[in-house]
This record gives C-alpha cells, sequence and structure tokens, in this order.
C-alpha cells in the first residue's frame, strides 16, 4: 500500500482493491491450518482489522486456540496464552514487583516482572474458570492499554487484543462474565461443530503429520495501514442512524423507540459501545467485500456476533424459550424499515 494510500486512504487508487487482496492472502495462509469455519474465520479478521477484541464460545476441540495462534503468526505478533483456572491471581496475569539483587552494585530493588498481559495478542483460554477478581485484571488492559501495578503505569504492545475462550457446556464452578466486561468484547463468535465433510477432512489432515503454523504475511507497518484503512472508511448517515435505531430498539423503556418484543423480553439492551462496534464492523467488511462504504447488509451481517452479548434477557424469555438471537432477527426484520 502506497503513501497514496495512506494520505487518502479510500480515495487513493487500487486502495480497496490492495485490502481485498491482504485480505485474501490472510484467508489462504489460514486455511493451511483451519479446515471450515469461514464465517468464524470472517468475524475474526473484522475484530482484528478494526484492533478490537473478541470473545470466542464453542465446544472443546473445534480449534479455537489453533486458530487464534494461526492469526497471530499471520501478522507476526508477539502471542501468549493464559490458562485461566479458579486459583489464577491477578498478578499472573498483569505481573508483579520482585526484590532482586543487582549483580553489579549489590544493591537490592524492587523490580517488575512483565506478565503474559504484555503481548500483542493474548488468549484467555475458559475465561469463565477463573473469579471474578482475576477477570477484572484484563478490563483495565482491555480498555486504557496499559496496567498499573505498584503505583506505576506499564503501556501495552500496539497492537493489543485480547481474544477469550469459553466452553458453553460445562458450566459448574464457572463465574460468568459481568455484562461490563462483557461490553468490552466487540464480538461474541459462536462455533459450531463441522459438517461431516469438512470433519473427515480435518481428520486426514490431522492425523498424517503436525500442522506446520502459516507463514508471516504482514509487517507492523502494512497493518497499521489496513487498519488506518479501515478507520478512514465513510459511514453514511442512514447506515449509521441503523444502527444506533437497532440499539435503541434493543433497550428496554426506550423513550418510545424500544421494540415489543424486546420490551417484553429484555432486561438491558446494548448500550452506545454496540452502535459504535456495529459500524466499525460494519466499514472492514464492506472493504472486504470491495465496498467503499458500508451498507445495511454490512450491518446485518455483523449484528448477532455483536448484539447478542449486550442484549440480556429476563426469565419470560428463557421459560418461552426465546433467545438473544431471536430477538436480533426479529429487530433486523421490523426496525427502520
Amino acid at each position: 500500500m502506497s503513501n497514496a494510500a495512506l494520505a487518502n486512504p479510500v480515495d487513493a487508487p487500487h486502495a480497496i482493491e490492495n485490502f481485498q487482496q491482504s485480505v485474501g492472502r490472510i484467508r489462504t495462509a489460514l486455511k493451511q491450518v483451519i479446515v471450515g469455519q469461514e464465517a468464524v474465520i470472517e468475524q475474526l479478521l473484522i475484530c482484528a482489522l478494526t484492533g478490537s477484541h473478541a470473545l470466542l464460545v464453542g465446544a472443546p476441540g473445534l480449534a479455537k486456540t489453533l486458530m487464534v495462534k494461526s492469526l497471530a503468526s499471520i501478522f507476526d505478533w508477539k502471542f501468549s496464552r493464559v490458562q485461566f483456572t479458579p486459583d489464577l491471581m491477578p498478578s499472573d496475569i498483569t505481573g508483579y514487583e520482585l526484590l532482586m539483587r543487582d549483580n553489579t552494585s549489590g544493591n537490592t530493588e524492587m523490580k517488575f516482572r512483565f506478565g503474559p498481559i504484555f503481548a500483542n495478542l493474548v488468549l484467555a483460554d475458559e475465561i469463565n474458570r477463573a473469579a471474578p477478581k482475576t477477570q477484572s485484571a484484563l478490563l483495565e488492559a482491555m480498555a486504557e492499554r496499559h496496567v498499573t501495578v505498584g503505583g506505576v503505569t506499564y503501556p501495552l504492545d500496539d497492537p493489543f487484543l485480547v481474544i477469550a475462550t469459553q466452553n458453553p457446556i460445562e458450566q459448574e464452578g464457572t463465574y460468568p462474565l459481568p455484562e461490563a466486561q462483557l461490553d468490552r468484547f466487540m464480538m461474541e463468535i459462536r462455533i459450531g461443530y463441522p459438517t461431516p465433510e469438512v470433519e473427515r477432512d480435518i481428520v486426514q489432515r490431522t492425523t498424517s503429520s503436525d500442522l506446520p503454523m502459516p507463514d508471516k504475511q504482514f509487517t507492523p507497518e502494512l497493518f497499521n495501514q489496513l487498519k488506518h484503512l479501515v478507520r478512514s472508511v465513510p459511514v453514511p448517515d442512514p447506515i449509521a442512524d441503523y444502527a444506533v435505531a437497532l440499539c435503541s430498539a434493543s433497550r428496554p423503556n426506550g423513550n418510545g423507540t424500544t421494540h415489543k418484543s424486546c420490551e417484553q423480553y429484555v432486561t438491558f439492551g446494548a448500550g452506545p459501545r454496540g452502535s459504535q462496534n456495529l459500524v466499525m464492523a460494519s466499514k472492514a467488511r464492506a472493504l472486504m467485500y470491495g465496498r467503499p462504504v458500508p451498507t445495511r447488509e454490512d450491518i446485518v451481517a455483523v449484528a448477532k456476533p455483536i448484539l447478542r452479548h449486550r442484549i440480556i434477557v429476563n426469565h419470560r424469555a428463557m421459560g418461552d424459550g426465546i433467545s438473544t438471537d431471536d430477538l436480533i432477527d426479529k429487530l433486523l426484520k421490523e426496525v427502520a424499515k
């Protein structure tokens, strides 16, 4: 991508074509190790290209960790994985101060030992298995891009992304993430079981030899150019209005804007961060499909993973078998027509 593309990114010649080619290289590299899961890969790429965090929800054995490691390998990012357990402490994530002796002077002083949070891409594996005190250690890092230990603030690497995983099957002894922390994730990406044909391909690939990680495809400079291009995409007022209307309709007692189903079944709806993420994700998706501006189609495509963890249903919805995805479907069909 040229310097001209940086000066006026979206209007520069071939800028969108270059973006599509770059995303195509990422997809090709990921397909070397990941079979199927096209929608999941697209959603992960949207989060990466917008510098946003993601929550992966799926049963064990669905290649969640492999996807994240492969993504870090492609971008040549520093990667770290934290296995969340009930006995994990906040200092195990952020790092800690240690009294150490200087070999030259012989003096002792406090030195900071950096924790695994100091990486470009952090995999928080089974995040709901750690106590809330430990989960909250991620909150400052995800929101502010720094951590504070012993009264000293340490900036995190740039880029900095957290991808957390959850197992939806086994919930005994787990600590569900509070809404304030869930809201920090751009998307809740759900991973389902593969089809028999895809599973056969997985078995054939993984039982013959070890799968190598994909090669580096991008320098940090090129990644920053891609992210800058996404930020530079203009958003038409009707598209921004549609994103705001969807979120407003999900909020009970929303000053006359609430959808009737959400008034009946929702305790808390999506806040302004939901609208922001709908617009940001639609920008990235528009570029992926060769469009200079996002359309309603882009908003619809990203609505479920962005809104499903921001809409909190009540007991009546649970009793009637109404899920958040059902409510989002209703919003997409009936809001702002």
